[in-house]
């Protein structure tokens, strides 16, 4: 009897059982003998140079052990793109927040109590706190195309804003934490919460200068990441292992909610001025675009979240003279860093709020504005990329409309406006997006990614890659990939732990490029795998019996499809092999009195190129979207003197499952060539598209243009008494 498909199908998470019993085991589970528990201690200054490191003589220091930047064994530094960020800080300290010394005790309550007797002096300097005024450029980059001024004056309208949005907390469900230990062979341990187990190991070789192979990484279960654990753990696990060290024996380091929030990275606060030429038909013919992102006070991946924010700037749509530049500054804040979109929904989220502002100048419809532009097989890119297959931008907005019944319900919300009695304003708004899948350009041929399967003498099929599974379905969208590959039971096949001592690396679990990227690598390994057993004469369909006392395995490394390229140097060709798209239509509902928002119906339509497991799909995109609704309207990061000062949930709202709106998914699948059974990705897509439709439709509910995230009710009062023909109540 022949295997049923698993692609395509609702299958059983692989590790849902043992997240449902609690046999799962996260980073504080984790029990160790005679370990020490770590805590560290940090600046409280944003800027200034250190003088002193006091112990205050009253505290008893008795059991404590302290790790400080004369302990570093090897470079002081935490290598990823740049090496600027110490491990702890020597002599001068660039934030709020930037970690001094790390010290451990056996009782975790000890620990924290001996941090609070540590006083630092510190010669004060005056800090940057505004990207505006900073001087220091990280990164920069420009994309040309066509001839701007040429595409200005060929213009009927040109239209011009600024819009800004700002941080944004992952907000993960588990904080970060690590575990270190040195074993007796001198290996170098570190067990934690992480999305980039090879990161980490990256990151620690300088420190803890040894043989690659005496340093072993490995990911405990994690309870979530949205990039905020793709390279903040190589800063945690450093100050683990050198604690460790020192003391010879096990530490744990397990941040608390607080000073998660306050230490670690967020999304890139960006401000984005368009000006934008048209003609009166709404026919796009100049673009140009201007990105200044705030990196914080080290370059952490600033220049890649810079670079996929400004090659999403100009939005889906076709344009023949383009000009985007973009810069990432320093300022005296915490660094900020990796978050679900990478840049994307800061640079989308100016787009499409454009698009409207272009549709109210023109008094045309934003629908057909949209049409009018949107990429179609053959559209060419702000890079000059010629789009040849898997183009979705179409289907989704249609699809969208459709299922949202969207002319129908911007009618009714206009009769309901125009009743004044009622108690609020009803809006519908809609934007569609894209998303590139993969690294950016030559990352990908950068990372020379690897990734296999074997078969074991026990007649196992294993998946041997470093991608985690960080609650996103990694480990089951594998594991159905290589089933259908090799036309055995989804059930058969095991998934390695993401460790540096036993899977290869596959790369960052990061950019929307799990899937096509590592699930490609592993079709082809299953692929070969195959091969060999038919040439040893195995027939279909496989028996268990027929695997048993094989020692069988395959590692494929990537390699550049022959059609793409890519100019590193000018910033031209083809930025990545596909792109995902998606529309989102938002009906919202503003209360006259309070201003605040209620969202009474979302409908998305998504295009993946196919669908692996279409629950994990449908809960990514449900998790993005109410992930993009918080960024919309809840999540208001305040900062004080260069320090974020709501650090705990009571005043850094995120929605609940309470505030969820209803939310109706539509699956597109345009298919990948390239994809395994064409696959794109989905992680960062649906984080892109919630904010434009939601201020979207609170523009069509009240009349009021928000040019900046979040959308509180007093922003939204401001704006109302600010109005010179405001609605009436």
């Amino acid at each position: 009897m022949a295997t049923m498909p698993s692609v395509g199908t609702r299958s059983r998470r692989k590790e849902g059982p043992e997240k449902l019993t609690g046999i799962a085991k996260y980073i504080d589970d984790f029990r160790f003998p005679h370990v020490l528990h770590a805590v560290t201690v940090r600046a409280t200054v944003p800027r200034g140079r250190i003088k002193h490191i006091y112990f205050e003589p009253s505290f008893d220091w008795t059991g404590v052990v302290v790790a400080t930047a004369d302990d570093v064994p090897g470079e002081n530094t935490v290598l990823l793109i740049e090496r600027d960020q110490p491990v702890l800080a020597r002599d001068e300290v660039r934030h709020v927040e930037e970690p001094v010394l790390v010290l451990g005790h056996p009782e975790r309550a000890r620990a924290y109590d001996a941090a609070k007797h540590v006083r630092i002096d510190y010669d004060p300097l005056e800090p940057v706190l505004d990207p505006g005024r900073s001087s220091t450029v990280f990164k920069g980059f420009e994309i040309h195309k066509g001839d701007l001024e040429a595409g200005f004056a060929e213009a009927d309208a040109i239209v011009e804003e600024e819009y800004q949005v700002p941080h944004q907390e992952q907000a993960y469900i588990e904080t970060n934490g690590v575990a270190a230990w040195e074993e007796s062979d001198g290996t170098l341990v570190v067990l934690g919460s992480m999305q980039c187990p090879y990161y980490v190991h990256k990151a620690l070789l300088p420190i803890f200068p040894r043989d690659p192979g005496k340093i072993r990484v490995i990911q405990a279960a994690t309870g979530g990441g949205f990039g905020g654990k793709e390279e903040y753990p190589n800063i945690i696990a450093a100050h683990a292992a050198l604690l460790a060290i020192k003391a010879k024996r096990p530490v744990k380091l397990v941040y608390d909610r607080h000073e998660d929030m306050r230490a670690t990275t967020k999304r890139h606060p960006t401000r984005i001025r368009h000006r934008t030429g048209v003609k009166r038909d709404g026919t796009l013919v100049a673009q140009d675009i201007d990105v200044l992102m705030d990196g914080g006070a080290y370059v952490t991946l600033s220049p890649v979240v810079l670079s996929r924010g400004i090659l999403h700037a100009s939005g889906p749509y076709e344009c023949p003279n383009v000009r985007i530049r973009g810069r990432v500054v320093a300022t005296n804040t915490p660094p900020n860093g990796a978050f679900r979109g990478f840049g994307a929904p800061q640079t989308l989220f100016a787009a499409e709020l454009h698009m409207e502002k272009i549709a109210k100048v023109l008094e045309i419809d934003s629908v057909a504005l949209r049409r009018k532009n949107l990429f179609r097989l053959g559209s060419t890119t702000a890079t000059g990329q010629v789009l040849r297959e898997s183009v979705g931008a179409m289907q989704t907005l249609d699809r969208a409309l459709e299922r949202s019944r969207y002319s129908r319900r911007k009618k009714a919300a206009a009769r309901w406006n125009r009743i004044r009695k009622n108690p609020t304003w009803r809006g519908v708004g809609l934007a569609t997006v894209f998303h590139g899948a993969g690294f950016t350009g030559s990352g990908e041929v950068f990372l020379k990614s690897r990734a296999g399967v074997r078969l074991t003498p026990r007649g196992e099929i294993v998946v041997d890659a470093a991608s985690t599974e960080i609650g996103q379905g990694t480990t089951s969208m594998l594991a159905q990939i290589v089933a259908d590959a090799l036309e055995v039971p989804y059930e058969w096949i095991r998934v390695e732990t993401p460790d540096t001592n036993r899977v290869p690396n596959s790369g960052p679990t990061v950019a929307s490029r799990t899937c096509m990227i590592v699930g490609g690598l592993l079709m082809r390994s299953a692929d070969k795998i195959k091969e060999r057993l038919v040439a040893d004469g195995v027939r279909w369909p496989l028996t268990r019996g027929a695997l048993r006392g094989r020692n069988l395995s395959f590692t494929e490394e990537f390699e550049k499809p022959g059609e793409i390229e890519w100019d590193e140097e000018t910033y031209r060709g083809d930025a990545y092999g596909a792109y995902g798209y998606a529309t989102l239509v938002a009906e919202v509902e503003v209360d006259k009195l309070t201003f605040e928002v209620t969202i009474r119906d979302v409908v998305t339509a998504q295009d993946v190129g196919r669908a692996i497991n279409p629950l994990l799909v449908e809960g990514q995109i449900l998790g993005g979207t109410v992930q993009g609704i918080g960024y919309a309207l809840l999540e208001n990061v305040v900062f004080e003197n260069g320090g974020m000062a709501n650090a705990q949930f009571t005043n850094y709202v995120i929605p609940t499952t309470l505030d969820a709106p209803p939310i109706r998914v539509e699956i597109v699948e345009e298919p990948y060539s390239r994809g395994p059974f064409g696959a794109k990705g989905v992680g960062e897509l649906p984080m892109d598209v919630p904010a434009p439709a939601i201020v979207a439709a609170i523009h069509d509910a009240t009349g009021l243009f928000l040019t900046a995230l979040p959308a509180l009710p007093e922003r939204i009062e401001e704006a109302f008494q600010n109005d010179r023909a405001p609605r009436q109540r």
